[in-house]
């Protein structure tokens, strides 16, 4: 995509608004013109700049106090499995593993709903219908696909993930809750860097690491990766100069 085209794409703000993962902050969001015409080439280039996507929009925090949600990638050709993380890769080695396009199906709508309720039961997430689960997931534009995981034909997780020209994207993974000892959404990450590899892409991009917010530090577990900051992926740990 050329840069001219960028250069036309239009931003907005929201509104200020109770962030929805840390208490005591307020949160703003630079969301890019949904009238724009998208395509894969735009989600990549602006997922190198940091922006992630929900439903259509692309958009990224933009907060007037608070600048704690950082952009999180995995150089796949990097990355090494720690000891806990390997003992899950073990305890899932009887699933299989495929990969489908990113459309709607009904199995896999039902198990996001017995999800929802088990882990989300008083969050707006929990009352999605059809129709809402579509509009989460799948864009009008780009390509999407789906990492099912099964145990004996039985479908036990779903991970929803982007493609872009650079990388996969992971963008919501839900799972069985009759299979927690499984640790599926770990497996998940883990077959998501080993679908990057065999695609030959360099990242795989992880959404964003909030300090101060518990249910998204599992992100740091996933080392060497490179963090957003100041315009520019940082390497985290850092190196030494």
């Amino acid at each position: 995509m050329q840069s001219e085209h960028l250069q036309r794409l239009r931003f907005f703000e929201t509104a200020l608004h109770p962030c929805n993962y840390l208490e005591t902050e307020t949160a703003r969001t630079v969301v890019a013109d949904p009238a724009h015409p998208t395509d894969k080439s735009l989600y990549t280039r602006l997922a190198m700049y940091g922006f992630r996507r929900s439903g259509n929009y692309i958009y990224r925090p933009a907060c007037p106090s608070c600048n704690r949600c950082v952009a999180v990638r995995i150089p796949v050709d990097e990355f090494s499995p720690k000891r806990s993380q390997r003992r899950v890769w073990k305890r899932n080695a009887d699933l299989d593993c495929r990969v489908t396009d990113g459309v709607f199906h009904e199995e896999h709508f039902e198990l996001y709903q017995r999800y929802q309720h088990h882990r989300h039961g008083d969050g707006d997430m929990a009352s999605h219908d059809e129709d809402d689960y579509r509009s989460f997931l799948f864009p009008r534009w780009g390509e999407t696909i789906l990492l099912e995981l099964r145990h004996v034909e039985r479908l036990i997780a779903v991970a929803v993930i982007d493609v872009t020209h650079d990388g996969l994207s992971s963008v919501y993974t839900f799972f069985d809750p009759a299979e927690d000892r499984r640790s599926l959404g770990v497996y998940a990450i883990l077959k998501s860097i080993a679908l990057t590899r065999e695609r030959a892409l360099p990242w795989l991009y992880l959404g964003y690491w909030i300090d101060g917010c518990r249910k998204m530090q599992y992100k740091e577990e996933y080392l060497p990766q490179y963090r957003y900051a100041n315009g520019r992926w940082n390497p985290w740990p850092p190196r030494e100069s």
